[in-house]
């Protein structure tokens, strides 16, 4: 009986200091890299947004300058003298 008690006393001690080491390490550990992490991903998703704005943009002003090419030469065709 004596023998069960300082067993299951020691475990606890063991076990105890154990978890209290791993969290410590653990948690400073995570948190920091959940801050790294959620700079990348914030600078990631900031040059995503750019990317699709510029390709967007390019395809605004190209379709924009086909658009006046083509209402400028109905204009022409229609004030130009006839034969």
């Amino acid at each position: 009986m004596k023998r069960i008690a300082i067993l299951a006393l020691a475990c606890a001690s063991v076990m105890g200091v154990a978890a209290a080491q791993d969290t410590t390490t653990t948690t400073t550990t995570t948190a920091k890299q959940d801050m790294k992490d959620a700079g990348h991903s914030t600078s990631n998703a900031a040059k995503d947004v750019g990317h699709a704005t510029k390709k967007t943009t390019r395809k605004v002003v190209h379709k924009g300058a086909t658009k006046t090419d083509e209402g400028a030469q109905k204009v022409e065709d229609k004030t130009a003298p006839q034969p």
